[in-house]
């Protein structure tokens, strides 16, 4: 005998029922939506990909994720940091003992440091006239002033350096000490045995020379040695006190980079980030960065380029200052921070269309036949350009382009592929020039050689 279903069971299953079909509704939208993001995502990539095979150097999943545009990544162009490392344990008594402008051009993959020894004299009077207090308020280190007149020390420094500085980072020492203890230390070579206490600081430095394993700790104490509680410090070849210092901060701060693109060092992202804006004060805006993020993950860190304002220690009227020596600040400045603009003899912007110049049926029977060069004018004498060109013509070398670019004191090789140390010392001995520096890209050449000023 058949029974009528209670109501209330009727309506349990067409509650059921319409649940049912909203979840299938939503999941359908969340398909949706995914399939969506993942075509979105995927045209973005190849879009990316595709600039990547245009000769633009970038790395395409992460700017992707960043939802950029690839045609703004193209206009990318060089930026200039004032970097100001702060250190002291009161918030009235806080000193920067390391000041750097670090310059990244991620279009030519060119990255500088350059120290700047923070008594460096950035009055406008004259320092043999002028009075001590004046003097000791325009070491550069006093213009920064507790971090209150950051734009005033980054004025007075753009007129020391003659560039423009885009933006400044303020970095406190607990910052360095927690990424480098997130790391899991650094290994690093400490140059000398250092031996320093100041209790009105807190700062306690006992390190021993030698390679070994830096933790957070340590690598403040190494940071901030100037000389030992004797008086000694580094060694005068080294340079002695803040200029050793600043020797030891930038090769440090290089091996540390080093250790953080490391790829067991991906998962620490998040954590570095948050100590890092934890510590730090800036006017970078994120928007700013991430246009640099995906040229970061293709740079080379041995591209690196470093370098102190050349100058000299003074006492003036009593207080030491640091001078600069504006002729080879200039020259320096020029090497670390010039990008190498190139432009063909015959006025073109496109180095890609210069000739193969010479029969390479005719070349040497050695090895220097397989090496491709790339030679650029940056002298102001053409005999001395056409006579670089004749020596590697003589010595068997395929000159691939020839060009010229900013006119430039110092000559230079720039190595674009691996190459053994046997040839990389054949080039430097057959053009007689000593600075070598790597920069690997796609110039479909080995060596970029420039002619300076300088050359002989």
């Amino acid at each position: 005998m058949n029974k009528n279903k209670n109501p209330k069971d009727k309506k349990k299953v067409k509650s059921k029922s319409r649940i049912r079909k909203f979840f299938k509704v939503l999941l359908l939208i969340i398909l949706i939506i995914i399939i969506g993001y993942g075509i979105y995502f995927g045209y973005n990539y190849f879009r990316h990909a595709s600039a990547k095979k245009e000769g633009v150097e970038y790395d395409p999943l992460s700017a992707t994720a960043l939802g950029i545009d690839p045609e703004k990544l193209k206009t990318v162009g060089r930026i200039n940091i004032l970097v100001l490392g702060e250190s002291g344990y009161e918030d009235d008594y806080k000193l920067t003992d390391s000041i750097m402008v670090v310059s990244y051009n991620p279009q030519t993959q060119q990255a500088s440091m350059l120290s700047v020894p923070r008594d460096t004299y950035v009055g406008k009077r004259d320092r043999n006239s002028a009075d001590a207090n004046y003097l000791a308020s325009y070491k550069v280190n006093s213009v920064y002033r507790n971090g209150t007149k950051i734009p005033d020390a980054i004025e007075r420094i753009e007129e020391v350096i003659g560039i423009d500085i885009d933006n400044y980072v303020l970095i406190d020492t607990a910052a360095i000490i927690q990424i480098v203890d997130a790391i899991g230390g650094v290994t690093f070579n400490v140059p000398i045995d250092m031996n320093y206490d100041d209790t009105n600081q807190n700062l306690h430095i006992h390190l021993k020379a030698g390679e070994q394993l830096i933790d957070g700790n340590k690598a403040e104490q190494l940071l901030r040695f100037r000389h030992n509680q004797d008086g000694t410090s580094y060694p005068e070849e080294y340079g002695d006190n803040d200029l050793g210092r600043m020797r030891t901060q930038r090769e440090f701060i290089q091996t540390t980079l080093k250790q953080l693109i490391k790829f067991e060092n991906a998962t620490k992202v998040i954590n570095l980030l948050n100590i890092v804006f934890d510590n730090i004060k800036t006017d970078l805006t994120l928007e700013t960065i991430k246009y640099y993020i995906p040229y970061a993950f293709k740079f080379n860190m041995e591209n690196i380029k470093t370098g102190m304002v050349p100058g000299t220690n003074e006492k003036c009227n009593g207080i030491w200052l640091y001078v600069a020596n504006k002729k080879e600040t200039k020259q320096l400045v020029e090497e670390l921070f010039a990008d190498i603009e190139i432009t063909t003899e015959n006025n073109k912007t496109d180095t890609t269309n210069a000739t193969i110049e010479g029969d390479t049926t005719t070349l040497p029977d050695n090895t220097n036949k397989t090496i491709k060069v790339e030679i650029l004018k940056g002298c102001s004498s053409n005999s001395k350009f056409e006579s670089a060109k004749e020596k590697l013509k003589d010595a068997g070398y395929i000159i691939s382009k020839s060009g010229t670019t900013t006119v430039t004191q110092n000559s230079l090789i720039i190595e674009r592929t691996m190459q053994s140390e046997t040839i990389e010392k054949q080039i430097k001995e057959t053009m007689d020039i000593n600075r070598l520096n790597k920069s690997l890209n796609n110039s479909n050449v080995d060596f970029t050689i420039i002619i300076g000023n300088d050359y002989e």
